[in-house]
């Protein structure tokens, strides 16, 4: 059985879960995770957690996610993406000044507000909003929060005369649940036009990167001549960015077992979840107990990955 974690490169065109459906047949398991789904027109990074490492999808889910995509001013959408049909058009009489881009695009840096649009999964009243909109019926939609680390432009914009439209490039950092083509179609709003989100591409999530992720044929390939276990990254690699501590050799057989521990067993006093390691193998997630004040409980163990040396 592997555990481990595989950033696997989208392509355009597929849905996120004929990814997984095809890497269930190719590493023959149905234990697969998966830290956030893409659109079918957004290709990009998409990280699948394997067997025992199926239990970090909750801790990856939260980590912040880079994307690179481009902005058309002068038309929108009703999926504020390429795929919905032209709602709104307003020409772009004269080229827009790539200062007054980065100024509306620096204003956006931040925890921002954002509506998601009615062609997408956000539950209202037990229905997602896609739901609604294949319907034709308007709900009114809920306010989220959504952070933006960093964003800005990339490469210098282009004004098309002819179809009275410009295009930019944009790189953003965000946190988890930020609607790209939402934030495509705010920036245009700011800057004064209608617009959409007419490319995405994710290059990082969950921590890791384009560089890291392999596309389904290669993966295939590497199962077959038996080399995939060289190219998935271990489960610690999926905790480094999460806060950790190194158990001693007489702090490690309680954690083994799973047991109830003081707060402060540690050393200092444990006040958020925690992933604990011994030997440079991931034991456990702990966190404080919710109905034990002073005590510290096991959120998730991962055992299955440990080599035979370290088993109790």
């Amino acid at each position: 059985m592997i555990h481990g974690i595989i950033p696997v490169w989208k392509p355009i065109g597929i849905t996120s879960f004929d990814v997984i459906f095809r890497m269930r047949k190719i590493l023959d398991t149905r234990r697969i995770g998966h830290t956030g789904t893409l659109d079918p027109e957004v290709d990009g990074v998409l990280v699948l957690c394997i067997g025992e490492a199926a239990r970090l999808v909750h801790f990856l889910q939260e980590g912040s996610k880079t994307y690179y995509g481009e902005v058309t001013l002068g038309i929108a959408t009703e999926t504020q993406d390429i795929e919905g049909d032209v709602v709104a058009r307003k020409t772009v009489a004269e080229p827009i000044a790539d200062s007054d881009i980065d100024e509306v695009l620096a204003s956006f840096a931040g925890t921002i507000e954002q509506i998601p649009p009615m062609h997408s999964s956000v539950s209202v009243n037990g229905r997602r909003l896609y739901e609604y909109a294949r319907e034709g019926i308007e709900v009114e939609r809920p306010v989220r929060q959504a952070d933006i680390y960093a964003i800005e432009r990339v490469g210098e914009s282009v004004y098309d005369p002819e179809n009275q439209i410009q295009t930019f490039r944009f790189q953003v950092d965000c946190g988890k649940g930020t609607y790209v083509r939402t934030l495509s179609y705010d920036i245009g709003k700011a800057l004064g036009y209608p617009s959409y989100m007419s490319q995405l591409t994710r290059t990082a999530t969950s921590g890791f990167n384009q560089e890291q992720a392999l596309t389904l044929d290669v993966i295939r390939a590497f199962q077959e001549t038996g080399e995939l276990m060289d190219h998935i990254q271990t489960l610690e690699a999926g905790l480094a960015e999460f806060p950790g501590i190194d158990l001693s050799d007489d702090q490690y057989p309680r954690i083994y077992y799973a047991q109830v521990v003081g707060d402060d067993y540690f050393g200092d006093v444990v006040t958020e979840p925690k992933a604990l390691f011994y030997q440079g193998h991931a034991i456990a997630i702990y966190h404080p107990h919710e109905s034990k004040p002073g005590l510290l409980k096991p959120l998730r163990m991962f055992l299955h990955h440990l080599p035979e040396e370290l088993r109790l």
